[in-house]
């Protein structure tokens, strides 16, 4: 199955914040494709960006993923799971990550991060997704 990146476990990966057990696991994830992107995920990795020259590595980096669009039923089902949350009183998940949980529901993948807020998509929404924490929450 697919993961879509989302950033907060990108800057993990690329920093070197993982054991070298999971790390290299993610670079075998990487190596089978079995890690993807959306147009959300590689505007935030270049906005962390600490340079030009850093932009273009991190543009290259991902260049090779496989990308998940963003289709007009994805930016539907995004506003559908805003609405779900608001009607619950979670309407404050980053707009980011609403859409990146709606690619990999579209998708039918899942999203490696390192961000609660992807649990309460997956678990208090109508999207379905796998959530895969990139380490154990509170672990890096």
């Amino acid at each position: 199955m697919l993961l879509l990146l989302d950033n907060s476990a990108w800057t993990r990966i690329v920093n070197g914040a993982l054991d070298d057990e999971r790390a290299e696991t993610v670079a075998d994830w990487i190596e089978q494709r079995y890690l993807g992107t959306c147009l959300l995920f590689i505007l935030e990795a270049g906005y962390s960006a600490q340079s030009a020259a850093d932009h273009r590595q991190i543009m290259s980096d991902v260049a090779d993923l496989p990308t998940v669009t963003i289709t007009a039923d994805v930016e539907r089902l995004a506003k559908q799971t805003q609405r779900e949350l608001a009607a619950i009183g979670h309407h404050r998940l980053s707009p980011a990550d609403v859409i990146i949980a709606a690619c990999a529901h579209k998708a039918e993948a899942g999203v490696l991060h390192y961000d609660k807020d992807f649990d309460v998509l997956a678990e208090k929404t109508s999207l379905v997704f796998e959530s895969e924490w990139l380490a154990p929450r509170g672990s890096l």
